[in-house]
């Protein structure tokens, strides 16, 4: 695809589906970094990171199915969008990209699919780097009368018309998608007009909206595996959780000792939600200083 933005693109077909995704920093040396995105996300989430990190890591950032530029299968939730599904997406791709081990960045639902992946593949991990990460530690605490109302869209987005709604024109969904960007970030006048501009392109795109809500469809119809018991995660993990996140509160960390084996945590201050562009400083230094240490 043609580039804008300065980035090297390109495409792949894994599991069934054509992702998109940017490369930079390839050469010999250099340890693999994935970084994936969360929703309302795509690669661009990244555009502050992905140069600063490729001086050290040969970094490919995916538009996962169902955002940005990569392929909208139009399947069930349930079969198209688990957290499984998402997790061999990952896995075909680091496969695609001839990676033994990868490292890995990710936040919101890639947390979530990064998990899945670093059970399913323990192997194929080298270190993880989650931020606010939603875990199963946090159990249904999100759902709890004092904070359902920030949840709200959790369940707006299981109705089958909502994506019809809001994409129903281009200024309604950069009033949807902007309020999200807004609302979860510690700076609520952080996102420059170009940078929304961007979000609103992409999530324009026909279909483009319903593979986002098709995660949270998915989320609630296979809800119980998640909940349950699940192995630790045994790579090491830095977590970095923004003191300001409204939706993911700091104080869920409190179990991620029960579920991951390795973990170490830090309070990252002035900092909501969208921690790698609110803070890109902060990501940049510690992704890598912590995945740049000799392997486990």
């Amino acid at each position: 695809m043609a580039s804008h933005d300065g980035f090297r693109h390109f495409r792949a077909r894994v599991n069934g589906v054509e992702l998109h995704y940017v490369r930079e920093g390839e050469g010999a040396g250099k340890a693999p970094l994935l970084l994936v995105h969360g929703w309302p996300g795509f690669y661009f989430e990244w555009h502050l990171n992905i140069r600063p990190l490729s001086a050290h890591f040969d970094v490919v950032v995916p538009d996962m199915r169902g955002y940005g530029h990569s392929e909208k299968p139009d399947l069930a939730p349930e079969k198209g969008y688990s957290d499984g599904v998402m997790a061999e997406d990952l896995r075909g791709l680091v496969d695609h990209l001839g990676w033994g081990r990868v490292n890995i960045v990710a936040h919101d639902f890639g947390a979530v699919w990064t998990q899945t992946f670093a059970r399913a593949y323990p192997g194929r991990v080298g270190r993880l780097v989650l931020f606010d990460p939603p875990y199963p530690g946090i159990g249904m605490r999100p759902l709890m009368p004092g904070h359902l109302r920030e949840m709200w869209y959790l369940l707006f987005h299981q109705m089958p018309w909502a994506e019809a709604l809001v994409g129903s024109n281009r200024g309604m969904v950069e009033r949807y998608i902007g309020h999200f960007l807004s609302h979860w970030s510690y700076d609520k006048n952080l996102w420059t007009l170009e940078e929304v501009r961007e979000y609103v392109d992409v999530y324009s795109q026909p279909g483009a909206l319903r593979g986002g809500f098709h995660c949270y469809r998915a989320m609630f119809r296979t809800m119980g595996r998640f909940l349950g018991k699940v192995p630790k995660i045994e790579a090491p993990t830095l977590v970095l959780w923004g003191e300001n996140d409204s939706v993911l509160p700091v104080a869920w960390s409190d179990r991620l000792g029960d579920y991951f084996s390795h973990v170490t945590m830090k309070r990252v201050p002035r900092c909501g939600h969208f921690m790698m562009r609110e803070r890109p400083d902060v990501v940049n230094r510690e992704v890598a200083g912590f995945v740049g240490q000799s392997p486990p």
